[in-house]
């Protein structure tokens, strides 16, 4: 999949890369025309047929690259993809339960003193942090302190 999507965006780099220096050379032919002539008439057949078209390639090749390089970012993002789909599990309904189980279960309380959220003691924010203190129950009830959305603890304090 990715090496049939990448052998489409290639040219098209390519082509931009392409485009890009044929207008830069057109643009320095033109530059170096208009710079020899002193009166303006003589000039505008270097811009008409040079420095006009050199612009307008640098612009196509710009368009070409950022294409290219969207197309090889959706490669990678649909290669990622069928790798997270080829990695679930086979068994639906164990997933389902590991997503629904809880991260922490313990039943007591921890803060950090100076954060804003209270954690279950086996949380992972604050399981082997020696600064975890229990809650104090005054702080939940003013509503300095919100639940831990990650273990979730109980909303009442024991």
């Amino acid at each position: 999949m990715r090496t049939s999507r990448l052998r489409t965006v290639r040219p098209v780099l390519w082509a931009g890369w392409a485009a890009l220096a044929a207008g830069a050379v057109l643009c320095v032919v033109g530059w170096y025309g208009v710079s020899g002539e002193r009166y303006a008439e003589r000039q505008l057949p270097y811009l008409a047929s040079c420095s006009i078209p050199g612009a307008a390639l640098i612009i196509a090749g710009s368009v070409l690259l950022a294409r290219g390089r969207g197309s090889i970012a959706a490669a990678r993002v649909e290669e990622l993809y069928g790798l997270l789909v080829a990695a679930e599990p086979d068994e639906p309904e164990e997933a389902g339960r590991a997503a629904l189980a809880p991260l922490a279960v313990s039943g007591e309380l921890l803060m950090v003193p100076g954060g804003t959220l209270w954690h279950r003691a086996d949380c992972p924010l604050v399981a082997g942090k020696a600064e975890a203190v229990p809650v104090d129950s005054k702080l939940v009830a003013s509503g300095e302190l919100g639940p831990c959305p990650i273990c979730e603890p109980a909303e009442e304090t024991d």
